[in-house]
């Protein structure tokens, strides 16, 4: 064995290919040949989209998981810890278990360079395979066609909704994105989009592919009632639901489409209603409108693109404050930071801005400068670090006052950190 220690084998990963990021199939397919020549033992959902996907994983795990299923998932980036990304029946796995199938993965691929993404997906089957369980769940990492995790053709394939982001990868419209993302469809397998607003290039892929879209508002819709709702498809429906219990109007459209991609797998895995009304109310993704209660409230978002910052602005104006909404923000260098500021602007009365010391990271300079051309009158104060920010936003506010931090996966797991060494 290579390593002995999971921080190893990571910091290993991380050096092996030459870029970062290298979409395409052709490398990791071979390894996985080598390392898992067998269809797979279990059944497969596959989730992709711009947002919604790490919500759209929880619910359908703890969905699976109230009706006693066996269930793996697999989802990215990690907040503080990589065992974060592989979960066996809503427990992160072991260094012992990552370590032993890094092992395998390195044995396997010979010559083959890996991404750290690719090295971390074929772990992640392996085990899966190992382990046996009754249902898979992957989240896409980037795009669709040319994603890792598109190795394997999905009994369903989910795709949330589409929005710019990645368009550096992924294309400079949604057109183009959504091409890329229907990529993670197959041929008579279940394909859901759970977006009203179809793109017209999603659709005509379907048609030159012979896939059968399942559409909401079309196929399936989910239809609001006093304090409850309810699904219908054309499997069937489901009365009497409850709200989701992660926070956001939006959610309920993501449970929508979870109740469509498990409908289409219930003749071999059956739920009832009330599996589905637990799953709803025990579905936790940290980091995503997480409430931390107390004085001040403290709400934790990895909104980083403008779809992502337009759905945290709303809940938010949902949910007013009774004092002053300090912001928190920190983002990477290519994404619309002015998009995502001018989304959020009408809810913040107070910026602190701060540096990601990352490759990608920006700057606290330059957060400032987008903020000034949006001539909005709430102060702003940069920092260094998020750890800095934080705290003054922390230390500036009254009881009545909330602090919300966003902009990047980066920004929540540092705020993160802080909280579980009771920094604050």
């Amino acid at each position: 064995m290579r390593f002995q220690t999971l921080n190893e084998w990571l910091s290993w990963q991380e050096t092996l290919h030459p870029s970062e990021m290298e979409l395409g199939l052709t490398r990791i397919q071979l390894v996985f040949q080598r390392l898992q020549p067998q269809p797979p033992p279990f059944k497969l959902i596959t989730v992709a989209g711009t947002n919604g996907k790490g919500s759209t994983v929880a619910m359908l795990e703890a969905i699976y998981l109230a009706a006693g299923y066996r269930v793996a998932s697999y989802t990215s980036p990690h907040l503080l810890r990589y065992n974060e990304r592989i979960r066996l029946n809503g427990e992160e796995v072991d260094d012992e278990t990552l370590v032993q199938a890094f092992a395998r993965v390195d044995e396997n691929r010979a010559d083959v360079s890996l991404t750290y993404f690719e090295f971390g997906t074929l772990a992640a089957l392996d085990i899966f395979y190992r382990q046996q369980p009754d249902i898979v769940i992957l989240e896409v990492g980037l795009g669709g066609r040319l994603d890792a995790v598109n190795i394997l053709a999905a009994d369903v394939s989910l795709v949330t909704n589409v929005a710019l982001d990645h368009t550096d990868w992924l294309g400079e419209d949604r057109e183009q994105i959504a091409l890329e993302k229907a990529g993670v469809y197959r041929p008579g397998r279940a394909a859901i989009f759970n977006e009203t607003d179809v793109p017209a290039s999603l659709m005509e892929y379907a048609k030159q592919k012979g896939i059968e879209l399942l559409l909401t508002g079309r196929d399936y819709r989910c239809i609001s009632g006093p304090n409850q709702w309810s699904f219908d498809g054309p499997y069937g429906s489901y009365h009497a639901l409850p709200e989701p219990v992660l926070v956001g109007e939006f959610q309920r459209q993501n449970a929508c489409g979870c109740l469509m991609a498990v409908s289409c797998l219930k003749d071999t895995l059956p739920l009832s209603v009330t599996n589905i009304r637990t799953g709803l109310l025990a579905a936790r993704n940290p980091g995503r409108m997480q409430m931390i209660i107390g004085s001040p409230l403290q709400i934790l978002d990895v909104a980083h693109n403008p779809h992502a910052a337009i759905a945290l602005a709303k809940t938010l104006q949902q949910q007013p404050a009774l004092g002053r909404t300090r912001a928190v923000v920190a983002m990477l260098k290519d994404k619309d930071r002015l998009a995502v500021l001018a989304a959020m602007q009408s809810q913040v009365d107070a910026w602190y801005v701060a540096s990601l010391d990352l490759p990608r990271g920006g700057s606290a300079e330059e957060l400032s400068q987008y903020i000034s051309e949006l001539q909005q009158q709430a102060p702003c104060q940069k920092y260094e670090t998020v750890a800095k920010a934080y705290a003054a936003a922390y230390n500036d506010s009254a009881a009545e006052d909330r602090v919300v931090v966003f902009g990047s996966f980066h920004t929540v797991a540092e705020v993160m950190a802080l909280q579980d060494n009771s920094a604050f």
